[in-house]
């Protein structure tokens, strides 16, 4: 699995981390895990095509003691396995990796 990390978070930090997420209502359902939408306008071909029956598209992120991961696979939630499901091309990749740091950064944490 290919992903984006950022690790040594203090306690405080995680816990900033974790109530801005609940207040944007991203929870999974599943404890530490988020779903990050994934920006319509940068999916690809196929998973535009796939919004309405598969979408929405998210990235999962995992919120963990001292770490967040971010995978860089945009699932469908509405379906395990279709065509849809694929990693991230290189623009939305780094979409998502500046929307994360930029989170961060509003928050007052520095990696």
């Amino acid at each position: 699995m290919r992903w984006y990390g950022i690790d040594d978070l203090t306690p405080e930090e995680i816990a900033k981390v974790t109530a801005t997420l609940k207040d944007m209502e991203l929870e999974s359902g599943m404890d530490g895990l988020y779903w990050l939408p994934a920006p319509v306008e940068m999916l690809s071909p196929v998973q535009k095509e796939h919004v309405k029956s598969c979408g929405p598209h998210v990235f999962g992120l995992e919120v963990e003691e001292d770490s967040l991961r971010m995978e860089l696979l945009v699932r469908a939630k509405n379906r395990m396995r279709c065509d849809c499901v694929h990693y991230a091309g290189p623009e939305l990749r780094a979409s998502m990796i500046a929307w994360l740091e930029q989170m961060l950064t509003d928050l007052g944490i520095t990696t």
